[in-house]
């Protein structure tokens, strides 16, 4: 490997590709529609995936729950926050091994999500110590993925050049977003396919290595 040139910085989508934290969303989604005598569809769950935040919201009122925006999000962020407590989040397969190899190169890494700050949070704490340097929410971003915005400003705050950076991804939106910003994207399967021809590299989960990472970085 001492051949390759490394990139500047990796930066991870979270949801889908570091954890499957997408069945904790769909029930917060259900429970609060139940709550208000309504139903959230599997359609709905698979409308909002890897949309911004703003599209939950949106299906929910669709759907007859009277709350607002910040009501919504207080109410699927608590949840999140009893699951997290209750039960241990995970790292998907692949992805603890990967975190090491490249906290053992020294390269900078970022999570670069549509979802809220506080999973991701207890995502970051579970790789080697000071590997995230900065997380991208939908909070910090005017436009969120599909828009290039969150992965350019998460390369503003690393410092780097989006053009020497890979990005791992595992939905449309976020692979388009990944690529308008100029890195080099790999895919990883999540609940909607990619399709053919977007990114840069497919690969499994249980596959991922920074190997493959590096080669895909020094390919033309």
């Amino acid at each position: 490997m001492s051949d390759y040139v490394y990139p500047e910085a990796i930066l991870f989508d979270h949801d889908g590709t570091l954890v499957d934290t997408e069945p904790v969303w769909a029930e917060a989604k259900e429970a609060i529609s139940h709550k208000y005598g309504k139903e959230w569809s599997e359609q709905d769950t698979l409308d909002a995936l890897g949309q911004p935040m703003q599209v939950t919201y949106d299906i929910l009122r669709r759907n007859g729950v009277p709350l607002s925006d910040e009501e919504i999000y207080d109410a699927l962020v608590n949840h999140a926050i009893e699951h997290a407590k209750n039960e241990s989040v995970e790292l998907l397969p692949g992805v603890a091994g990967l975190f090491q190899e490249v906290a053992d190169a020294g390269i900078p890494c970022a999570i670069v999500t549509n979802a809220t700050r506080h999973i991701a949070e207890v995502t970051a704490s579970l790789a080697p110590e000071g590997l995230f340097k900065t997380i991208v929410t939908n909070d910090d971003v005017k436009n969120a993925k599909p828009d290039p915005e969150p992965y350019l400003l998460a390369a503003q705050r690393l410092g780097v050049d989006p053009t020497k950076c890979v990005a791992v991804e595992d939905s449309p939106s976020g692979v388009a977003s990944a690529t308008a910003a100029g890195l080099k994207v790999v895919v990883v399967p999540g609940m909607q396919p990619v399709p053919e021809g977007k990114g840069d590299l497919r690969i499994k989960h249980e596959d991922l290595s920074f190997d493959q990472i590096l080669k895909l970085n020094n390919s033309k």
